[in-house]
């Protein structure tokens, strides 16, 4: 691999160095020269990475988080930014080697954010640097109410309930005493959780240094496990509510449940209510080992919420609340729907739309157009939208791109949003509604006003994407992206990659990632073909639910009818140098396909995938996910027929059918999706004399997070196919 020739400046941040004024000016600028016009891993861990995004009060300025890596250091440093609601007059405000983080705006003047696990603020021109709290590092998280009187303070409390304390003459025991499920999540064993406190404001700002936990005395998580942050709190208008998202269970019930609430907590009062059951609701008792999809609990999902509610937002004159809501419990990949609560009759009122609501807010209180602009995933992007009052949704964006982020740019008529792409890391955009003639579809303006890798991307050459639609088995069609060789020449055949995609309902949009990057296998001389097969959302919920039950079932033939057509109709596709390649689900799919693709392919690439649906029932944290997506326990003799069709189709019972070559990558810290999996599958091909190799991480999760292990598993990665699609 070719590598980066000169230094980045952000890097130096990472070892410690302390910017001068003129090196704090060009941080953000990366002044980097590349040896190859080809994307190279050193390339993509140089290219900052937008983090959070927030416009002032009055809609002049915006703030914005950037994390750079240092690849020598092997850690990241995260900066905060500032520029004119335009783009112009970007200037960094961060000074020191600290990390700082989560910038929100005090008010027109003033920054609050975080660093070395305290609240700061400073001026809108990093002067003026305070710290405002005193927690000894234990802020996580805040959220300053409206009237910045009170703020919410995120903090980690021990949590023994489910593994005991070790006795206090036993310091140095290493030993855990479990006593329930739920012991760990994703990457990390649950001794201690979150919860939000409510702490005074004084002058200045100041955070007064006694808080009221507003769960006290309860063994819950807020936000909740693995991925919930701040968005899962909002406070009321009036700063006299706070609103919260938690799944109030513990256990073997916290495992098998995916039924969290919307909660009110009164400020004055400390009087909670539950937004989402009839007031005295006790679920019902359930089977632990089965399906919930047939069980007492979904019986009446209109009337107690069962499923997710989460991440709550107050409408601007504070009548009304919203949410993202799922019907049923158990069910993680459930329609995901806008919920609408009125504050004074109690009554809720559900979006009707076609796809899951990615992100949502309220459109400005005087805004007679819209209620609502929201993200959702339609044909493999995620685009923008709006939604009045009698229900009628507008597309607002129609481009082949993923719109992750938006909020209210504050002056009364823009957007603040973020994209990205398959050929394009975060930018940060403006986005005007325009409105058309009736029956007219509704454009936006867009104006992009962050460039944050441009003078990366200036100098590589990228892919092109093609879209096919592709005939499936079933008579229906899936949407296929093909992404073409960056090299690419007119007449010439190239080595293809079948892409499988994890989830197992995650969609295959226009998503840019920093390890499954569609540009870098481009820059590595290969085709990418990755499917939208049964299972993904953007086609409709009876298309993204087929795939439970029925994991081996029609997806798999959408992934061979996607691979069969690609080497049968694109004259650029080598149909004998096809590999297979996929992480989570996706690896899954590529363990799978190993035993059941007639030799269409020469190499497999399975990341963090499940081998042994067996071992993986009893082996993953959330139970709640095997019993939706197999129906039953496999102890179960009375299990149902597709619970017995996915234990007798796991892969692992097809290695004798193995013939060729597989890399299996698996992290040792992945809760999710046990590393044993990963390690039975290269056991497996090694005892059958197949060619493997495994690559082993002891200290990553479901992903890979650190930068040199993700230079090695790029290198690995292409190394692998090379070997067997480049002889």
């Amino acid at each position: 691999m070719k590598k980066i020739r000169t230094l980045v400046v952000a890097l130096l941040l990472s070892a410690g160095t302390t910017l001068n004024a003129q090196e704090t000016e060009v941080i953000g600028k990366q002044n980097i020269k590349l040896t190859s016009r080809m994307m190279t891993p050193e390339a993509l861990w140089a290219m900052g990475r937008i983090g959070t995004v927030e416009a002032s009060p009055d809609g002049r300025q915006v703030v914005y988080q950037v994390g750079y890596y240092s690849v020598k250091q092997n850690k990241s440093h995260q900066v905060i930014c500032v520029m004119n609601s335009d783009g112009t007059k970007k200037r960094q405000l961060t000074t020191s080697s600290k990390n700082e983080t989560d910038p929100t705006w005090l008010n027109a003047e003033t920054i609050a954010f975080t660093t070395g696990g305290e609240i700061w603020a400073m001026n809108a021109d990093g002067t003026n640097r305070r710290q405002l709290s005193k927690t000894d590092g234990k802020v996580e998280g805040f959220k300053f109410s409206p009237d910045r009187q009170k703020v919410i303070i995120v903090q980690s409390m021990p949590f023994h309930e489910i593994i005991r304390k070790n006795p206090d003459d036993l310091p140095k025991a290493t030993g855990r005493r479990v006593t329930d499920l739920m012991y760990r999540h994703w990457d990390h064993y649950v001794e201690s959780i979150q919860h939000p406190f409510v702490a005074a404001v004084g002058d200045g700002f100041a955070v007064a240094n006694d808080g009221t936990d507003i769960l006290k005395g309860e063994p819950y998580e807020c936000p909740m496990e693995p991925f919930g942050g701040i968005e899962q709190l909002a406070w009321s208008p009036d700063s006299k509510t706070i609103a919260y998202t938690c799944r109030k269970k513990t256990g073997t019930d916290y495992a098998t449940s995916t039924d969290s609430d919307i909660y009110l907590y009164n400020i004055e009062t400390k009087a909670t209510k539950n937004l989402c059951k009839p007031e005295g609701y006790v679920a019902p008792k359930c089977n632990p080992s089965h399906t919930k999809a047939d069980q007492s609990v979904n019986s009446d999902t209109q009337a107690t919420n069962p499923g997710y509610d989460q991440n709550p937002q107050f409408s601007p004159d504070g009548t009304k609340i919203a949410w993202q809501s799922m019907a049923r419990d158990g069910y993680e990949a459930d329609l995901n729907r806008l919920c609408i609560y009125d504050m004074k009759t109690g009554q809720k009122r559900y979006v009707d739309w076609k796809s899951d609501v990615e992100a949502f807010c309220w459109a400005p209180e005087k805004d007679k157009q819209a209620v609502f602009y929201f993200l959702s995933v339609w044909h493999g992007c995620c685009n923008m939208y709006s939604m009045n009052w009698k229900g009628e949704i507008k597309q607002l964006t129609e481009t082949w791109d993923d719109w992750t982020s938006l909020q209210l740019a504050n002056d009364g008529k823009r957007i603040l949003a973020t994209r990205q792409s398959l050929s394009a890391p975060t930018d940060i955009y403006m986005v005007t509604p325009l409105l058309k003639a009736k029956g007219e579809m509704p454009k936006a303006k867009i104006e992009q006003i962050s460039f944050e890798n441009k003078h990366i991307l200036d100098q590589l050459t990228f892919g092109k994407m093609q879209q096919y639609w592709v005939p499936t088995t079933d008579g229906k069609q899936e949407l296929v992206w093909v992404m073409l060789p960056a090299n690419y020449e007119e007449g010439k055949k190239y080595p293809t990659l079948l892409f499988c995609e994890g989830g197992p309902q995650s969609p295959v949009s226009q998503f840019w990632s920093y390890r499954w990057n569609f540009q870098m296998m481009a820059a590595n001389g290969y085709v990418v073909v990755a499917p939208n097969r049964h299972g993904l959302p953007g086609f409709g919920q009876e298309w993204k639910e087929e795939i439970s039950g029925d994991w081996t079932g029609q997806c798999m033939q959408d992934y061979l009818s996607a691979i069969d057509y690609a080497a049968q109709q694109l004259p650029f596709v080598d149909k004998d140098r096809l590999g297979a390649v996929g992480a989570s689900f996706g690896g899954f799919s590529v363990y799978y396909l190993a035993g059941h693709h007639n030799k269409r392919f020469k190499a497999f690439i399975s990341h963090d995938g499940a081998f042994n649906l067996e071992s993986m029932y009893t082996d993953t944290e959330e139970v709640f996910f095997s019993n939706w997506e197999y129906d039953d326990a496999y102890w179960n003799k009375n299990r149902t027929q597709r619970a017995s069709k996915t234990y007798e189709n796991s892969p692992h019972r097809f290695v004798d059918k193995w013939d060729t070559p597989i890399l299996c990558i698996h992290g040792e810290k992945d809760y999710r999706i046990v590393y044993n999996q990963g390690m039975g599958a290269f056991n497996s091909a090694r005892l059958r004399g197949i060619p493997a190799e495994l690559l082993i991480f002891p200290d990553e999760n479901h992903w890979v997070l650190k930068p040199q292990n993700g230079i090695l598993w790029q290198r690995t990665f292409f190394d692998w196919l090379d070997r067997w699609l480049k002889k």
